[in-house]
């Protein structure tokens, strides 16, 4: 029976450093999921003053145009819904920007606002 107690113990202690390693992966990726979020909105932020440039808006025009932007993220999943906002504004605007070149300035901001919450942090 003394045997059969220290394996019932060691695997108590095993499950229970089981269980840590798995509150440890779910804390991970809760918290990469929060950062992830909050990067997209960065992201968006910018990339909404970014546009605002182009549309002529400024200081609070900007800044409004600019949470419109990040508002236009929880159409849907993904990034279309945000490529799509700023492709029709700059449509209605008449301004000239490839699909590409907008696609390619959501990727460098989104290493910009990855980067600038990795400073703050």
């Amino acid at each position: 029976m003394e045997g059969n107690e220290a394996f019932q113990k060691s695997g108590d202690i095993g499950m229970s450093t089981f269980d840590k390693r798995e509150e440890g992966f779910e804390s991970k990726f809760a918290h990469d999921e929060e950062l992830r979020f909050k990067a997209t909105a960065r992201r968006n932020k910018l990339l909404g003053l970014w546009t605002a440039e182009f549309l002529g808006k400024s200081g609070a025009d900007a800044e409004e145009y600019a949470k419109e932007v990040v508002r236009a993220d929880f159409e849907e999943p993904g990034d279309e819904d945000v490529f799509r906002k700023i492709r029709a504004d700059f449509d209605a605007a008449n301004v000239e920007q490839s699909d590409h070149q907008i696609r390619r300035t959501m990727d460098e901001l989104m290493h910009k606002a990855v980067d600038q919450l990795q400073n703050e942090g």
